[in-house]
């Protein structure tokens, strides 16, 4: 029975991820790596109650789990993902390497046009699960595949799956509108009105959306991208989720400023702030194109990022510069993307890959790279904030029970645990993690 009541007694080490959150103006270098040893983790009704050391008498009415050999962490939170794509993975004939951009979406949408409700439900168990696994406890799906034939109720399903795992879903709810022969790269069976859209997502708001802290279901307003929208589509979407207090998201700057400047003759940051599409109530996925004037105006309007290291390996296009964009204190989350451009749903793996690729790059970079800590900074609390979520991604009193725990008996780890916080950046955590915990209740545990 999930009832968010359990006891974590006698927990090895604890990392709980309670300095500033990534974009504060003042944070002072990895003051998010207090790491805590030899204590009790009590949460009731889904809330951290007590953090702190052995109590002498445990509480009779909570379930209990030996925490001796585990390191615990703040659950990851993922901030951008495409779980319909689940069914369309592990494809030689989906090449990048050997196909261009158009000739890779002219390709693999052609399978997204045969995507169903019940394709959606699956797909979406399949994600939730493959991340649960991965020390994930909060997702953010964006759902843009709305075909003529799949029926009204994708996001539904969505939440659906969500409820069986036991996992906090934010969905979100995506479309694009633009036809090809007006320059989408979509094809027409996946178009949607705009109207239709709007009125769409003023039903899932009211049918799912929880407003309140430690909400498992929540809505975002998230059209799939500019170059495959018309101009009002964005305009009423910003509209909309303003009127209803709602977090706004969208691809940017992944390869289409070229298609924008010649179609706007402006590239899509400049665009988007033309139309007032910034702000703390938004965030881009990718902005890999990106240049350092562009990412100091993410940093100015506090504006945020989603990173997702895995899709850059694939489309080897350029790489995001986080080093700009943490001097610029541009808010930043990390993504898994879709698995047509990550094959995996391991949202733990990408933290350790976002900080190899940006030591790759580090000496194009024009400043230093942010603390190695900060990767898992960008991955808990850098993602609670894209999400306006501010009682997830820490393990504190008061704040939500979502965390993740590994054996501290693992091969892979000797000569390792002197520094439990480092350990998922620079010696990375393979395999599924041994816990997972979502508002208190197991989700995941020991295979």
């Amino acid at each position: 029975m999930r009832n968010g009541n359990l006891l974590v007694q006698g927990v090895h080490s604890l990392v709980t991820g309670d300095g500033p959150a990534t974009g504060d103006k003042n944070k002072t270098s990895d003051e998010n790596t207090r790491v805590l040893h030899d204590l009790d983790l009590l949460c009731r009704n889904g809330v951290i109650e007590y953090l702190g050391p052995q109590m002498e008498e445990r509480p009779n009415d909570v379930d209990v789990i030996d925490g001796k050999d585990l390191i615990v962490y703040p659950g990851l939170i993922n901030t951008h993902h495409h779980f319909f794509q689940a069914l369309v993975r592990n494809q030689i004939n989906l090449d990048w390497s050997r196909l261009s951009l158009v000739e890779w979406l002219d390709r693999i949408y052609q399978v997204f046009t045969l995507i169903n409700e019940d394709c959606i439900y699956h797909a979406s168990l399949v994600s939730l699960a493959e991340l649960a696994k991965s020390g994930c406890t909060t997702a953010f799906d964006h759902q843009y595949c709305f075909n003529r034939h799949a029926g009204s109720r994708l996001v539904d399903r969505q939440f659906e799956a969500a409820s069986k795992i036991g996992m906090r879903l934010v969905v979100g709810r995506g479309t694009n509108t633009l036809p090809r022969d007006k320059g989408s790269t979509i094809p027409d069976e996946m178009l949607e009105t705009t109207s239709t859209f709007i009125i769409d997502c003023e039903r899932i708001f009211d049918a799912f959306h929880e407003p309140a802290p430690f909400s498992m279901h929540s809505l975002v307003i998230a059209p799939c991208q500019p170059v495959n929208c018309y101009e009002e589509t964005f305009l009423d979407s910003i509209a909309l989720a303003r009127d209803k207090n709602l977090r706004f998201h969208t691809h940017l700057c992944e390869g289409e400023n070229a298609l924008m400047s010649k179609r706007w003759g402006q590239r899509s940051l400049d665009w988007c702030i033309e139309r007032d599409i910034v702000g703390a109530d938004v965030w881009f996925a990718h902005c890999w194109e990106m240049s350092e004037s562009e990412l100091k105006l993410m940093g100015e309007t506090n504006t945020g990022l989603s990173h997702c290291p895995a899709a850059m390996c694939l489309v080897g296009d350029g790489l995001t510069d986080l080093a700009a964009a943490s001097h610029y204190d541009v808010p930043i989350g990390l993504g898994v993307d879709g698995q047509a451009s990550n094959d995996n749903s391991n949202l733990l793996e990408c933290i350790r890959l976002a900080y190899l690729l940006q030591c790759l790059g580090a000496r194009g970079f024009n400043y230093p790279l942010p603390s190695p800590y900060s990767f898992l900074d960008f991955a808990t609390r850098g993602g609670a904030t894209l999400l306006g979520r501010p009682e997830l991604g820490h393990i504190t009193v008061g704040g939500a029970a979502d965390f993740f725990a590994v054996n501290r008996k693992r091969v892979e780890f000797a000569a390792t645990l002197h520094d439990p916080a480092l350990l998922p950046i620079k010696v990375g955590i393979n395999g599924p993690v041994d816990l997972t915990v979502v508002a208190g209740n197991v989700v995941w545990r020991e295979g």
